[in-house]
């Protein structure tokens, strides 16, 4: 755990820094990142020692509510922002909020501006999903020669915008291991092959919540089915308690407060006597 500074300039311990993830290049070590959107989601990623996690922006007082001590991204591109100004505002509100660093998939110039005013800041390469009619579907980017070479070039032009760390999504894995020991920047692997510094999955697919699994991900736990059986007691508790009502049979005696006879008696003419 190290001791930090945050945004708001208040003592805070994280898990990991921007230094310590930028000093994994080529000392053998990976942190894990996974996706949190709620108080519980981000406590159970501390729990379970997870080192970073990534939500959208306007989660990040949720998330930090779960833990005050896990790495925390904020997505920036979510929330309606239609040019840097906005990008910038909203960077600026998580940071404020607790986040650490933003992602953003935006253009370069939207990176050289967070990065400017001195916001760790993450790109996106490979697939990004807002743009998969581009790519002609939800594919593996970088499956040729050319396109892996366009992909290097973009990197390049990524680290020079000042990112300090990218995600990989969906680039073929002998790629992606001769791109990440030529980056400064910590690459962060999203269904593109061990050979990078963070390895990061979404939380609902580790969990078994997603109704589709992707083919990159893998699924550790049963969390739907145990949401259906909630659901499920929840229903079935609810409909007993209906037909408790309607039969007479709540609330019984010793459900209800009572009264002595001779108090309720005097009560009750009490109420006569005011007709």
């Amino acid at each position: 755990m190290t001791r930090i500074l945050d945004f708001n300039g208040r003592d805070a311990e994280r898990t990991v820094t921007v230094a310590s993830i930028a000093a994994l290049k080529g000392g053998g070590r990976q942190y894990v990142q996974v996706t949190a959107g709620t108080e519980e989601e981000a406590a159970a990623a501390e729990a379970a020692g997870i080192d970073m996690v990534v939500c959208l922006a306007a989660a990040v007082p949720e998330v930090r509510r779960g833990s005050s001590r896990l790495f925390v991204t904020a997505a920036i591109d979510f929330g309606g922002e239609v040019n840097t100004d906005d990008l910038l505002a909203t960077a600026f509100r998580s940071l404020s909020a607790g986040a650490d660093a933003v992602i953003t998939a935006r253009r370069l110039d939207a990176v050289r501006l967070l990065a400017a005013e001195g916001v760790p800041v993450m790109g996106h390469l490979g697939f990004v999903p807002k743009r998969s009619t581009q790519f002609g579907g939800v594919r593996h980017v970088g499956r040729n020669a050319a396109e892996a070479g366009t992909l290097w070039r973009q990197f390049q032009d990524l680290e020079e915008a000042g990112a300090f760390a990218v995600e990989c999504e969906l680039i073929p894995a002998a790629v992606l291991a001769q791109i990440t020991p030529r980056t400064a920047m910590a690459t962060i692997s999203l269904g593109s092959g061990r050979d990078a510094d963070v390895m990061f999955l979404f939380q609902s697919d580790i969990c078994g919540e997603s109704p589709r699994v992707p083919r990159h991900a893998r699924t550790y736990g049963d969390v739907a089915s145990l949401q259906r059986r909630i659901m499920d007691e929840r229903v079935r508790a609810l409909s007993a308690f209906r037909a408790d009502v309607l039969s007479g049979g709540f609330p019984n005696d010793s459900e209800v407060g009572g009264i002595d006879p001779t108090e309720l008696a005097r009560f009750v003419q009490s109420l006569d006597d005011d007709r």
